[in-house]
């Protein structure tokens, strides 16, 4: 058996190896991302994601590597949410496709930093209190319900209180300063709008963290395999956005069958303590049907028209 800091400090390097490889050889100048560059770097993440998950069955268990899959499909599925939003959030403020690449990847570094202080955060007050997963729990299944009821997004940046507040201390220039975030103009120190896009893309990482780390939850208390599993489908988001950005429209079912999903890993956590609690690979069965019966629903009947 590996010793659990040996596993921690392993992947974390690995971490940093592959985001130095992104930004300093691979993107290392400003450019439109295609989509095939796209689907390849889909593909290389979703790739590492499934060896990795191969590594964990054979050097921790067949049941810690059905965790880390469930966990990971859980967390990719969700992150659709974070794609729907980034769109809007780059068509409102007008974002040159050049320069959205450099806005996700240092969104994910944050993302990277604040997901590991939230799931640290989450497996003490599970492990403190146990009634907390009752709370989870209840959250989800409102949220599930929520995101089922109000299937359309709304976004509306000029209000956003974190955008309010940053520009009561911080001016902002009127327009792009190429892909700078920050700029000096007559000894001053200036934000860039694109900066403030890149606060809106933290924000809304938070909030949709707050729904898809209890969800994780649900399926493992091992917070390895929470972090783990949350890193590789955030690290996959950025290319994901760039593959399904211009079709996201044509699956507009998913938002319902991810709220089914939320409301389901909502139910299996207030069983968790129960004789009828769900078995993980029921879990996974259940959140692999609703995926494809949302995706071939979407395609069967098209948005605004018959099938």
């Amino acid at each position: 058996m590996i010793e659990t800091h040996w596993l921690w400090i392993g992947f974390n390097l690995f971490v940093l190896l592959m985001l130095a490889l992104d930004l300093g050889v691979f993107h290392r100048k400003a450019h439109v991302v295609t989509f095939k560059e796209s689907i390849a770097w889909t593909v290389v993440w979703v790739t590492l994601a499934l060896l990795f998950n191969l590594g964990v069955g054979h050097y921790l268990g067949d049941q810690k590597g059905l965790e880390f899959f469930t966990g990971y499909l859980i967390e990719k599925s969700l992150s659709v949410d974070n794609v729907f939003v980034f769109a809007l959030l780059f068509s409102y403020f007008k974002v040159p496709a050049a320069y959205q690449h450099k806005v996700l990847f240092w969104g994910i570094i944050g993302a990277l930093i604040l997901r590991a202080t939230m799931i640290a955060l989450g497996a003490k007050l599970i492990t403190e209190f146990a009634w907390v997963i009752y709370v989870f729990g209840g959250f989800l299944i409102f949220t599930g319900l929520r995101m089922i009821v109000k299937n359309e997004t709304e976004i509306h940046p000029e209000n956003n209180p974190v955008v309010k507040l940053f520009k009561r201390f911080m001016r902002v220039t009127p327009d792009y300063r190429g892909s700078k975030f920050f700029v000096r103009e007559d000894g001053a120190l200036l934000a860039t709008p694109l900066f403030v896009v890149l606060l809106l893309v933290e924000f809304t990482d938070v909030i949709f963290a707050v729904d898809s780390i209890p969800a994780i939850f649900a399926v493992t208390t091992d917070t390895f395999i929470v972090y783990t599993s949350n890193v590789f489908a955030i690290l996959g988001l950025r290319s994901l956005y760039f593959a399904l950005a211009g079709v996201m429209d044509k699956f507009h079912y998913l938002k319902i069958g991810l709220g089914i999903i939320l409301g389901f890993v909502g139910v299996k956590m207030l069983l968790a303590h129960s004789p009828w609690k769900i078995d993980t690979h029921i879990s996974l069965g259940v959140i692999v049907v609703v995926l494809a019966t949302s995706i071939i629903a979407s395609l069967l009947r098209p948005k605004g028209g018959e099938a």
